[in-house]
């Protein structure tokens, strides 16, 4: 089922897009951004909750700084020094945070309005053509992101980017979660299991050291399930720079694997993370602050978690890293799930 979903500053007039299953499970897609709107879940007690937090609208979504529920790239999270080498040519892009780059920002790609190929019940197919030079970038890149929901409860998402000459891709999801419900409060009691024995050290700005930490005997430590909140205020390195969550966990194993996994009691919702990528970006929602969203929501700190599946933030400039480097005419594919269960 296609909805009206309001008319952009621009002018451009966006569509809601909703898939559906047998289990009572309603995900909301807007080719605004390409971005998860609602994710809406049956509870243990009958309740359907919306557990992503979002806007009502194409126009909240323009002027929103959170990117609730966006797809980013060409490539998101953070590139040290606004800038990076590639083929023995220096690129530069803008500094939009701290001096350095942030999810290849201000021109984002989910402040634009995508074009849908595909849609039915079960599927949307979203295409963007991000031409050479577009956030500072070489190379055209088409990108095709895929939503899919199945009767096994399983929301994937699936990339794929075409490459017109050599350059770097690292897409991801940033849907905020609270299995409560996107208007509940906090997060902080819910609980979350990570398939990661480390994570990437950073100063700071965010920016990794390049040093690979272990979470052992630390707060870091999601290895055996405990509630978000349980550390969270612990008087630790990571913690006091960022604020609280918002670090990149190496994650066990390869290929197509359980990542992570994240359960709410009161609502009796789980939420199972796979993924294909070498990382992911934990982030507890520490900057929300009385953010509007959707049927009058005030959303305000840690009301939500994203689980950003992803290339180590600025591993363009770390040889240790796994590359995100694509070459002329390759393609980039990646996979990143979130399995419901109720």
């Amino acid at each position: 089922m296609v909805r009206d979903f309001g008319i952009t500053e621009k002018g451009e007039k966006a569509s809601l897009y909703e898939l559906r299953n047998a289990n009572g499970m309603t995900v909301c897609v807007s080719d605004y951004g390409a971005a998860v709107v609602s994710v809406y879940v049956p509870g243990r007690d009958g309740q359907v909750r919306d557990v992503v937090l979002g806007y009502d609208c194409a126009r909240d979504y323009e002027a929103g700084g959170q990117s609730f529920g966006a797809t980013v790239g060409r490539v998101a999270n953070r590139i040290g020094g606004a800038q990076f080498t590639l083929n023995g040519q220096t690129y530069a892009l803008v500094k939009n945070d701290n001096g350095n780059n942030l999810h290849s920002g201000p021109d984002t790609y989910n402040h634009r309005l995508w074009e849908v190929e595909e849609a039915d019940d079960r599927h949307v197919v979203l295409r963007l053509f991000s031409p050479d030079g577009d956030q500072g970038y070489p190379g055209g890149l088409d990108i095709t992101v895929t939503y899919s929901l199945d009767d096994r409860n399983e929301l994937k998402i699936h990339y794929e980017a075409d490459a017109e000459a050599d350059t770097i891709v690292n897409m991801t999801n940033h849907s905020y979660f609270n299995l409560n419900g996107h208007a509940s409060g906090d997060v902080l009691g819910q609980e979350l299991w990570l398939d990661a024995d480390a994570y990437t050290r950073a100063d700071k700005e965010s920016i990794p050291t390049g040093e690979i930490s272990q979470v052992a005997g630390t707060p870091m430590d999601f290895r055996a399930r405990k509630p978000v909140g349980r550390d969270i205020q612990a008087d630790f390195e990571a913690l006091n720079l960022a604020g609280g969550y918002d670090h990149n966990w190496v994650l066990n194993g390869g290929g197509f694997r359980k990542a992570g996994s994240f359960s709410c009691r009161e609502s009796g919702i789980s939420m199972d993370i796979y993924t294909d990528m070498p990382g992911m970006q934990v982030y507890s929602g520490n900057f929300l602050d009385k953010e509007p969203g959707k049927e009058g929501a005030l959303y305000g700190k840690r009301q939500g978690i994203c689980f950003e599946t992803q290339y180590f933030p600025d591993a363009v400039n770390k040889d240790n890293f796994a590359s995100p480097v694509v070459r002329a005419r390759e393609k980039a594919v990646s996979d990143t799930s979130y399995v419901f269960a109720f």
